[in-house]
């Protein structure tokens, strides 16, 4: 089933608090630390929801992931041309979906959403120290461009540009 992706509303906080959540205590397993519970509280999720940048994936009605989509990063990409980028954070997907295609669906968005936008570049972060994310991204087409320490962080800075190649393979146009 692909999923459908659609702009978070204020009753969708909670599903997306609880998606991060799992996702969060999911690595947290394995002995990392994805994100600071201060980075987790409802308050400052509901900020980005309200502020239009939080995205769900829904499969049969129910929220199996969630994407932060945003048109400036200045804390992670200080260095890039500001107005020719969209970045992607908080890429999360319930365990209950995972391996069903859900985190492709949610990039596949994304790279059609900078599109659509007239952005050269989809652009994200992640943990330095998670090979198995860092081959999901490349496996998808992201180009490593950096490692960059934004405390408490250390992460693999990766991109994408946007060509008519890379449209073609959007499912979502």
């Amino acid at each position: 089933m692909r999923p459908s992706i659609r702009q978070a509303t204020a009753r969708d906080t909670d599903s997306v608090v609880a998606i991060l959540r799992e996702a969060a205590r999911w690595v947290e397993a394995s002995g990392r630390v994805m994100w600071r519970d201060s980075e987790l509280v409802p308050a400052r999720l509901a900020a980005d929801v309200e502020a239009g940048l939080i995205y769900l994936a829904e499969c049969g009605g129910e929220a199996a992931g969630t994407v932060k989509f945003q048109l400036d990063d200045p804390l992670f990409w200080p260095d890039v041309p500001a107005g020719e980028s969209a970045f992607v954070h908080r890429l999360a997907v319930r365990r209950r979906w995972a391996g069903t295609g859900v985190s492709h669906a949610l990039l596949d968005w994304a790279v059609a959403r900078a599109d659509s936008l007239g952005k050269r570049w989809l652009r994200l972060d992640c943990e330095a120290s998670r090979p198995r994310l860092r081959a999901f991204y490349e496996n998808f087409g992201f180009k490593h461009h950096s490692d960059r320490e934004v405390a408490p962080y250390f992460v693999s800075r990766y991109e994408m540009e946007i060509t008519q190649a890379t449209r073609s393979q959007t499912v979502f146009k």
